[in-house]
């Protein structure tokens, strides 16, 4: 019984990808994998993780976007417009590239 008493007693903590953005290799790493395996409200959704490994203020302040528009635009369900996309990209230190696709 003691034994079920610890285990209901433990705390595990949420996992948070923002916590393991520390690089910009693990930024690029994370942007490509899920552009390639993703939709678009995925990539919407790790954009909004790297701007949070980075911190919402600093992105507010590289894009001269509020920190609420920020949230607002990378929160699950948007539907930011493309330019505040890459105004967000170029921020943390991302871009698009456009390769062929092989046949």
């Amino acid at each position: 019984m003691e034994k079920i008493r610890q285990l209901n007693s433990m705390e595990s903590t949420r996992f948070d990808i923002a916590d393991y953005l520390d690089s910009k290799e693990m930024i690029a790493e994370y942007l490509n994998t899920v552009l390639e395996d993703g939709d678009h409200a995925d990539m919407i959704i790790a954009i909004g993780h790297i701007a949070k490994a980075i911190g919402m203020t600093k992105i507010s302040e590289e894009t001269g976007l509020s920190r609420p528009s920020l949230y607002k635009a990378l929160s699950d369900g948007a539907k930011p417009q493309f330019g505040t996309i890459m105004k967000v990209l170029k921020a943390v230190g991302g871009q698009i590239r456009v390769n062929p696709i092989s046949s």
